[in-house]
């Protein structure tokens, strides 16, 4: 299981298990200790935890700004 640690501004992320709303794809809104998210499907803003975040992520799909 890979771990993953740098999260930029623009970053989207995979879960392994989807939203009730049945995307599994979070954009992240702003990095750091507790990572602010946002659902690509229906655009529900979360707040989550860094080591909670690092559990649920399969993969990072870069931005455009950060490549």
């Amino acid at each position: 299981m890979k771990i993953y640690t740098d999260y930029k501004e623009g970053d989207i992320l995979e879960f392994k298990k989807n939203h009730p709303c049945g995307s599994n794809k979070w954009k992240v809104i702003k990095p750091g200790v507790d990572m602010k998210l946002e659902c690509c499907g229906c655009k529900r803003v979360i707040i989550i935890a860094r080591v909670e975040l690092n559990k649920k992520v399969k993969k990072i799909i870069r931005g455009e700004e950060n490549e």
